[in-house]
């Protein structure tokens, strides 16, 4: 059973590489700066479903290295590392309470993701002024959260049965 719960954390890894990969790929330029949609998100949310709360941790945390190595660069490790914890752990609470949808999690996710990186660039570029993008960033991180938790919740409709009889 260990050794299937290990592959599957690998195929959801991967996957979640493979999003964040063709994510680059994808032009989604709305004029505002470093905005993107996250599509390996949709890969954190379905992990919190199917998995214990840390093994969705390190299957986020594994995802952020080794994009970040293979394709970004250490000052982008720190920004990506700092949204997708916060995120995680937003996440993760509100999932625990069982109070929330998937989708308003999502949303919670995507808001909370933009405020973790924010966090991290005011101690990176050391100037609190760019604290005053906060609202543009939590009204894109809604608008992506609610994306990426729709199809996160279309996702998991279709495979959670699969998943929770054998993990």
């Amino acid at each position: 059973m260990q050794n299937k719960k290990i592959t599957r954390m690998a195929f959801f890894t991967a996957l979640a590489m493979i999003f964040s990969y063709i994510e680059t790929m994808i032009p989604f330029n709305i004029g505002i700066p470093g905005i993107k949609l996250g599509l390996a998100n949709i890969i954190a949310v379905w992990a919190l479903y199917v998995f214990e709360f840390r093994e969705a941790v390190l299957i986020s945390f594994l995802r952020v290295v080794l994009i970040g190595f293979l394709f970004g660069n250490p000052v982008g490790i720190i920004y990506s590392l700092s949204g997708a914890g916060l995120s995680l752990i937003v996440m993760g609470i509100l999932k625990k309470t069982e109070l929330f949808h998937c989708i308003t999690i999502s949303i919670y996710g995507g808001v909370f993701h933009n405020i973790g990186q924010i966090i991290a660039a005011v101690f990176i570029v050391e100037n609190y002024k760019i604290i005053y993008y906060v609202p543009v960033l939590m009204i894109v991180g809604t608008f992506t959260g609610l994306l990426i938790g729709i199809v996160s919740f279309e996702v998991l409709k279709r495979t959670i049965h699969i998943f929770k009889k054998e993990v």
